[in-house]
């Protein structure tokens, strides 16, 4: 009985089949057709869901209103735009906001007197270094230990600079922008969407307050005396202080290219080396005509240019209308949010040398690490303690002769911030 049921189902699915196939497209295209027109609908109106959402939950509609953004929640919106909305183009932005401050001589001689960005022996390790410092401001709630010890050591490892008048003031704000500007610069142009006023305002509202923290004096901005009204206002001038110390700081010089041939290597890292030249394009093409000439840089080829951004559209169009927005449980964060026993921090993601990322067997032996072995490149726990298998303190991160140096300095500078770093407005 079961073996005769079998063939009769057998033959119905057969007829079945046959039947769809010779009703042709008559059945099956409306549906191809509807898919096909409401997939794109359905994605964009998710994609714009994160967005509204922000608008929805702070209370900031109106300029009025955004002269009132406090601390934590511009913090929170920029969280969002960094592990979530656009997390890739925002690390490239932060990442080249560095570079491009090789384009000023004398941010660059010092670095080379320092050896630390020029010298290879040094340069992966310091990348890495003030990658974490900058991830731990930008990750971690303004009030937080960590935001304020990695503020705290990014200003007690400038410290000895700025005294001796080695690291101008007039550099420090100019470093200052390029992390504030270069995120909304590069999402602009390269993103699927532009950011909102009320984006614009939390990243100009938590680097002012960043700045506050580190020292940095406004003075040569126009309201630098009498305070600003917002952080939109606050990246304006900002802006257009910094595009005149360019035109005049910005200017060729071999020290300019030395140091950025250094971070260049970092950035081409994970790349095979038949495909650098490609690549050391790829950087070029990401310059303007000033950083360039400053750099000492030939301009990327004509066919190079036309691929990168045919390629960029491409991601930029295929983002807006085919995939789905990023859910938080696969948000990009670029460290492990707890301290683990020894109260330690590991790197989760890296693309240069596996510094500070913990040596698990996936670390080790999945994808990512299977690819960096092929290119002949160490993998987390190599060689020893060379790469800090065992993580970070964030009071030590820096250069190895300043590790175990400034911890008074350090918690002196956490108790000033408990008095004025308390997660408000940092304008009023």
């Amino acid at each position: 009985m079961d073996k005769a049921t079998s063939i009769v189902t057998s033959v119905w699915q057969s007829q079945a089949v046959q039947a769809v196939l010779d009703a042709g497209p008559r059945h099956w295209l409306p549906y191809a057709v509807a898919l096909a027109m409401g997939y794109p609908i359905l994605t964009r109106s998710l994609r714009y869901r994160r967005l509204k959402a922000l608008h929805s939950k702070f209370p900031y509609r109106t300029r009025e209103d955004m002269a009132r953004m406090t601390d934590d929640d511009a913090f929170e919106i920029q969280k969002a735009i960094a592990q979530l909305e656009f997390p890739m183009i925002f690390i490239k932005a932060l990442q080249f906001a560095l570079f491009r401050t090789y384009g000023i001589p004398t941010i660059s001689h010092l670095l080379v007197q320092t050896s630390q960005f020029s010298n290879p022996e040094t340069s992966l390790k310091r990348y890495t270094d003030t990658s974490t410092l900058v991830a731990e401001m930008v990750g971690n709630r303004p009030t937080s230990h960590r935001a304020y010890a990695s503020l705290a050591r990014t200003r007690f490892l400038h410290s000895g600079y700025r005294a001796s008048g080695k690291i101008l003031d007039d550099d420090m704000l100019y470093t200052l922008a390029l992390f504030a500007l270069q995120p909304i610069r590069f999402i602009d142009r390269f993103e699927w969407r532009q950011l909102s006023d009320l984006e614009r305002c939390a990243i100009g509202t938590f680097w002012k307050s960043a700045g506050d923290a580190l020292d940095v004096s406004y003075a040569k901005l126009p309201s630098g005396a009498t305070g600003f009204k917002d952080g939109i206002q606050w990246l304006e001038e900002l802006e257009v202080w910094s595009e005149a110390y360019e035109a005049e700081k910005m200017v060729p010089d071999v020290k300019n290219r030395e140091t950025a041939d250094q971070t260049t290597a970092i950035l081409l890292y994970i790349l095979p080396k038949p495909l650098h030249s490609i690549g050391l394009q790829a950087v070029s093409y990401m310059m303007d005509d000033r950083l360039r000439k400053a750099m000492l840089y030939d301009p990327p080829s004509p066919f190079v240019s036309t691929a990168i951004s045919s390629i960029l559209f491409l991601r930029k169009w295929v983002l807006r209308h085919l995939c789905l927005p990023r859910p938080y449980a696969l948000r990009k964060a670029p460290f492990t949010e707890n301290l683990d026993e020894n109260g330690r921090v590991f790197v989760t993601q890296w693309d240069a040398a596996p510094y500070y990322v913990k040596p698990t067997f996936w670390n080790r032996w999945g994808p990512t690490a299977l690819f960096t072995r092929v290119l002949g490149l160490p993998v987390p726990g190599d060689e020893g303690d060379k790469y800090y298998p065992e993580g970070y303190q964030i009071e030590d991160v820096g250069p190895t002769y300043f590790e175990g140096k400034g911890h008074k300095t350090l918690q002196k500078t956490m108790e000033e911030y408990k008095g004025y770093r308390t997660g408000k407005c940092p304008f009023h």
